[in-house]
């Protein structure tokens, strides 16, 4: 479907980039440079360029906890793409007044969950699969050559696609005008969270620089309750407020609002062996 005027973002000049391009070689500047030469009053937001090359679902967390720190009007550059080249088709995401160009491959996962996230007990976790685009969002299958740099690399669309398109996105290029509109968009399985009795089997969606593991358990699931918290045959009792209030392995909500494990002055993600992936379990006393 086409974006709304609910839906069209109006642009604001800024872009973030969140690529896993590294810091030693020109790809970021080159990506900057295409968006510059199209948009030369833009701003420029490095998110991160170093997510772990080709995983695409360090990326999509990422965007997700990023995203909503910016001001509407934001177009969100976004490439972990290791089928740049091949079918998988190059999209623009709108809605909530921001837009986001990428790769349809999952990057977008955490910015429409749990939007798009039914339960789905039979998909292994953070495997792609075909959604339908959720209500108040739009999107575009990148499909506009004349949007693009010339001549395209077949190895390079984060500079020769990607980054133009954003570029005319905050130079007030309308959505329509750069792709075709589709109902579909690639996720990738996220499992929720959820109560069966007094256990709530969750999992780690995330190991941070300091090895603080996120978890997809919500606050309001441990909220009030009195709960023990295992991973990786350790159990912590009860939840804290912060990383420093207690020794050793701690259970806390952090500030995306899902349970997190942590270890003061050090990583849980080390001292457990564990990671993405890794299985969480509450249980309510």
């Amino acid at each position: 479907m086409a974006a709304s005027p609910s839906t069209e973002p109006r642009p604001n000049g800024i872009v973030t980039l969140l690529t896993d391009f590294g810091l030693g070689d020109a790809y970021v500047a080159a990506v900057k440079g295409a968006v510059l030469s199209v948009a030369p009053s833009a701003r420029l937001v490095d998110v991160t360029h170093l997510a772990p090359p080709q995983d695409v679902h360090h990326g999509a967390f990422v965007l997700g906890q990023a995203w909503r720190a910016f001001p509407p009007g934001t177009a969100h550059l976004v490439v972990v793409d290791p089928g740049v080249g091949t079918a998988r088709r190059p999209l623009l995401l709108v809605g909530e007044g921001h837009s986001f160009v990428g790769p349809d491959n999952g990057l977008f996962t955490y910015v429409l969950w749990p939007r798009l996230m039914p339960r789905q007990p039979d998909r292994k976790p953070f495997s792609p699969f075909s959604a339908p685009v959720p209500e108040g969002f739009a999107a575009y299958v990148l499909d506009q050559p004349g949007y693009w740099r010339q001549p395209v690399s077949a190895t390079f669309h984060a500079r020769d696609v990607f980054g133009p398109v954003a570029a005319h996105l905050v130079a007030g290029v309308r959505s329509e005008q750069l792709g075709t509109p589709t109902d579909r968009v690639t996720a990738l399985s996220v499992p929720r969270a959820e109560w069966e009795g007094d256990v709530l089997e969750g999992l780690v969606l995330h190991a941070d620089t300091y090895g603080n593991l996120l978890t997809n358990v919500p606050a309001d699931a441990v909220a009030g309750r009195t709960v023990e918290v295992t991973v990786a045959w350790r159990t912590i009792r009860g939840v804290g407020r912060t990383y420093a209030e207690r020794e050793g392995l701690t259970a806390l909500v952090g500030s995306n609002g899902f349970l997190e494990i942590a270890a003061a002055m050090g990583s849980a993600a080390r001292e457990l062996g564990v990671g993405v992936g890794a299985a969480v379990r509450v249980q309510r006393q």
